[in-house]
């Protein structure tokens, strides 16, 4: 009487047959046409050159005049392009990579050092930095203002370059300016250096 009940009760349960239907295993494929031998093969028109992203919709009518205008600068006007949008675009700055103390190898041989002149002559330094050291806390705000002022960088982004005290407030400006910068800081109550 158990057996019995034991063996209903496993057919009672769905066959994996039942669950997922018929396997479909197709040993012969009735439909697949072979190629006919005496066709051509088919030509494709290739781009000379390739595009990943595809065709790529003609510039807008702005986008024409915008070229055409930069086009009609003077040499000089077109060189100051890149570096003004640089700036106004906040990319941030390329760091020059210094060579002094590299052994370039073969820039004059084994006896290059007795017979050249000094190349090592100290060159005037042309592009400074202004780092804020430090600032009175009641004068946060006064800081924050000035920095905003000569970064043209958000409140929420200049009062968190400033809370970061030490840090490089501007690279690569001239020492007029720096100095000016840091007349400001110091008036508003921060210190600032030039380095």
């Amino acid at each position: 009487m158990k057996l019995v009940r034991l063996v209903k009760a496993v057919c009672a349960r769905p066959s994996i047959r039942e669950i997922m239907g018929p396997l479909h295993v197709r040993t012969f494929q009735h439909d697949f046409i072979p190629r006919d031998p005496n066709a051509k093969p088919k030509r494709f028109k290739y781009p000379q050159v390739y595009d990943p992203y595809g065709p790529r919709p003609p510039p807008s009518d702005k986008v024409v005049e915008l070229a055409e205008r930069i086009a009609a600068l003077p040499p000089e006007e077109r060189r100051l392009i890149g570096p003004t949008l640089t700036e106004r675009l906040r990319h941030p700055k390329m760091q020059v990579i210094a060579d002094e103390g590299m052994d370039l190898g073969a820039q004059g041989g084994a006896g290059a050092g007795a017979g050249a002149p000094k190349a090592e002559e100290k060159k005037e330094k042309t592009a400074f930095d202004v780092k804020l050291e430090k600032f009175d806390a009641a004068a946060k705000i006064k800081v924050i203002k000035e920095v905003r002022a000569f970064t043209n960088l958000g409140l929420k982004e200049a009062k968190e370059l400033v809370e970061k005290a030490p840090v490089i407030l501007k690279q690569g400006i001239t020492k007029d300016e720096a100095n000016d910068i840091m007349e400001k800081i110091k008036a508003a109550g921060g210190v600032a250096v030039m380095e």
